[in-house]
């Protein structure tokens, strides 16, 4: 399978509709697809819900789909940190719905949707109100907590280089929650620093394959 290589960021995101779960990759802003995000909000797409580690920060990429009111329920794992004031604000008017997800629950989340796991039990959270109205099995002396998984219609991640055919590679924290988002969504859009050849990849350093990534774009003013 080869990804679309597309002109910009527009194209890139062109088809995500109203409703649409996505997934965003970044922790922090580290490996965040800021101009697949701008580009989305030029969509005018709504009532999505976004899966990501964090719920924005600062006022640029997830804090600037935020502010536009764009986003109906944020599923991550840090919601509040120092510079979270745009979800801060929408939480506490009551216009944004949040589910914590512990950090390595929401990968292994969205890794299980990857390798059609219907549910797996985790000690995470067990005895908490994370754990609140889920079933719970006690396994090996330990109580555990069903958890199902998270499912994208879409997929903003980026990435360090692509080839034309689509695979991915990542550079250090970046890579983050790329690699698992992109098994775990219909459709995998990448925003990355540069494209090359087909072949101009070591297959041994590839850590997303093509066959996961839909659309690729080259960062603007990196060609």
């Amino acid at each position: 399978m080869t990804a679309r290589v597309c002109a910009d960021a527009d194209e890139a995101v062109a088809g995500v509709e109203d409703g649409a779960t996505v997934l965003i990759g970044g922790f922090g802003m580290a490996g965040m697809p800021v101009e697949l995000i701008d580009a989305l909000i030029r969509r005018g797409a709504g009532d999505l819900t976004v899966v990501s580690n964090n719920a924005g920060n600062g006022d640029t990429g997830l804090a600037a789909l935020l502010a536009k009111g764009r986003v109906r329920k944020v599923i991550c794992s840090f919601p509040r940190q120092a510079d979270s004031w745009v979800f801060d604000g929408l939480y506490r008017a009551g216009r944004i719905e949040l589910e914590v997800v512990p950090q390595g629950t929401l990968a292994e989340r969205m890794r299980a949707a990857g390798a059609g796991i219907g549910a797996f039990y985790c000690p995470t959270g067990a005895g908490t109100l994370l754990a609140e109205g889920k079933e719970t099995r006690v396994i090996d002396g330990r109580t555990h907590v069903l958890e199902y998984p998270i499912k994208g219609d879409v997929a903003l991640i980026g990435a360090h280089r692509a080839d034309r055919m689509g695979n991915l590679v990542y550079r250090k924290t970046a890579r983050n929650f790329g690699p698992v988002m992109a098994t775990a969504a219909t459709t995998v859009i990448a925003q990355v620093r540069e494209i090359v050849a087909t072949g101009a990849i070591d297959p041994e350093t590839v850590v997303t394959p093509s066959i996961f990534v839909d659309r690729v774009v080259q960062e603007a003013g990196r060609a």
